[in-house]
């Protein structure tokens, strides 16, 4: 095997990766039920992203494909969380305090 600066970007790429099944799996068996922690997209975006730079170098259009479209669930489940986030936080900030409530 050539290991040159591309078959290590292509297993780093393959490591990050992995580590979101390892990491969801974890965390499901520490809470004893299916969960899928934030981590679990950060790993899946990283990872996906240093495996389709993999990809085009390599100029296989499968993986390519495959990778590039995942992506996009990657980030919009990243966005769907970062939003939740920030309607909380608004919702903290804007909710009145129990004691003003009552007058």
């Amino acid at each position: 095997m050539d290991w040159n600066i591309w078959t290590i970007i292509g297993f780093l790429g393959q490591a990050l990766f992995t580590m979101r099944f390892a990491y969801q799996w974890l965390v499901s068996e520490r809470q004893r039920k299916s969960v899928i922690p934030e981590a679990f997209w950060y790993f899946s975006l990283t990872g996906g992203l240093t495996l389709l730079i993999y990809a085009i170098q390599r100029h296989d259009p499968v993986f390519i494909v495959g990778q590039g479209s995942g992506l996009f669930i990657y980030a919009r489940n990243i966005y769907l969380i970062q939003r939740e986030k920030r309607l909380k936080r608004l919702a903290a900030t804007t909710a009145a305090p129990l004691g003003d409530a009552a007058k």
